[in-house]
């Protein structure tokens, strides 16, 4: 987590603005479970929203929702890539079911007024 001067404060319009994002980013994210696209936009909401959520009880979860993003992304297409062979089906079951995971994680300790990494 980046270290900047300001402290964190509880309970401002900054930190519920940033779990709101972020629950909205989540939201996305479950969505594009099925459809793919909301994929792409909950990962691009989170990259964009994420500066706005430093140094609040939130800025893990953008984390979070980017790398779940990048990681399912990079399992996903080397699943594609072997999926003649079998075991890339295997491999994009496996990342499906992490990133389900991650995100259900995520959304619990969100709505828990939580950080990811607590």
């Amino acid at each position: 987590m980046t270290e900047l001067p300001e402290p964190l404060v509880e309970n401002t319009q900054r930190n519920e603005d940033a779990k709101t994002n972020a629950l909205i980013a989540y939201m996305l994210m479950v969505l594009g479970m099925f459809t793919g696209v909301f994929w792409i936009i909950g990962a691009v909401w989170a990259m964009v929203k994420k500066e706005d959520a430093v140094n609040t009880p939130y800025y893990d979860h953008y984390s979070n929702i980017v790398k779940t993003f990048w990681w399912g992304f990079f399992w996903t297409i080397l699943g594609i890539a072997l999926w003649v062979f079998f075991i890339g089906i295997i491999i994009m079951f496996i990342a499906w079911v992490w990133a389900i995971y991650r995100i259900i994680k995520g959304l619990a300790r969100l709505t828990s007024n939580k950080s990811f990494k607590d």
